[in-house]
């Protein structure tokens, strides 16, 4: 997601409803991640909760790659 161009996701994130979503529940749980990652000890639960998280993460962003190629693929075609 980071090599492609800003103002694709800002655009996307105004204009797509699923993007949008996507992109905050993301934002939501890096942040819960680096509340994670600032503990010095996790408990287990902590630990399976971390594991879980960046598993989700990659499913959002991964779901997030293909509205960005689906988005460039329609520009493509359209113009």
């Amino acid at each position: 997601m980071d090599s492609q161009p800003l103002d694709l996701k800002e655009e996307l994130a105004r204009t797509d409803q699923e993007f949008h979503d996507l992109r905050a529940k993301h934002h939501e749980l890096e942040d819960r991640l680096h509340e994670l990652t600032s503990k010095h000890y996790l408990s287990e639960p902590e630990q399976v909760e971390e594991v879980t998280l960046k598993k989700r993460k990659l499913q959002l962003k991964d779901r997030m790659e293909d509205i960005m190629r689906r988005h460039r693929q329609q520009q493509h075609a359209n113009g």
